[in-house]
């Protein structure tokens, strides 16, 4: 491993992060892969398959109490990383993120969403747990009504954005298509029930413990919203990995 992190980039170049660098690593991190950003400069990346390994410098260190203060909090969106990562493999996940999953066969799409949404109306069993609202208001700046479960409505939208656009390509629309509406045009079921239990509903159900650890780690819905992109980013919609920009600074608010 090199002496110095000069010549590493920002995120990783401070002196107490060497020990926990291997060598694969670091000659990587200073031959980058050269890469134009969507608003036409040209910045420094690395393979897909590298960020477990950048998460886990972060990691060690911690481990090892090693971590400045001002490092914390990138440690702290590394482990919600790799919690991710446990569920979803990083290549999978750019890929869906940048819509790299439009190359895939014709049928794939048609095969997802039939593995993922019911023919049938599954009985009701309580999935979005007391935590995920508590959370919601608090992210929200909103008092929890500990009396009543009122909710405001727009927590409808708010909750179809963190997690049905997040759970599978095309789950969100489909299940709109395939859900009776009342008079007002409201869904006549909670879209769990038509999940389907040997995959959809699982799948639900991991989702939401990420989203509640996600939320737990959060200041604000601010907070939160960069953390969930980056963590379970929404099908076909890009994401920006701002830690790997070749102009970012130690601010913290990389990774």
């Amino acid at each position: 491993m090199r002496e110095s992190g000069a010549n590493l980039p920002v995120y990783l170049s401070a002196n107490n992060f060497l020990p926990f660098i291997d060598n694969g690593l670091g000659e990587a991190l200073i031959s980058p892969i050269k890469y134009r950003t969507m608003n036409g400069n040209i910045a420094n990346g690395l393979e897909a398959s590298l960020l477990p390994k950048v998460c886990n410098v972060y990691l060690k260190a911690r481990d090892a109490k090693d971590l400045h203060k001002s490092q914390m909090a990138m440690a702290a969106q590394a482990d919600i990383i790799m919690r991710g990562l446990a569920e979803v493999g990083i290549v999978a996940l750019i890929d869906e993120a940048t819509g790299f999953q439009r190359e895939r066969a014709g049928d794939a799409l048609s095969r997802i969403l039939e593995a993922f949404i019911a023919k049938e109306l599954q009985p009701w069993v309580k999935t979005f747990p007391d935590e995920f609202y508590a959370q919601l208001f608090r992210l929200r700046g909103l008092k929890y009504p500990t009396e009543n479960v009122k909710r405001p409505q727009y927590f409808g939208h708010l909750t179809n954005d963190i997690v049905y656009k997040r759970l599978a390509p095309a789950v969100l629309e489909e299940l709109k298509n395939t859900t009776p509406k009342t008079a007002k045009g409201r869904p006549r079921e909670h879209y769990h029930r038509r999940l389907t239990p040997d995959l959809g509903h699982p799948k639900l159900r991991e989702h939401m413990a990420s989203v509640v650890t996600a939320m737990k780690l959060s200041k604000n819905y601010s907070d939160f919203r960069s953390k969930i992109d980056m963590l379970h980013p929404k099908f076909d919609e890009t994401i920006t990995m701002d830690f790997m920009l070749e102009d970012q600074d130690d601010d913290g608010k990389g990774l």
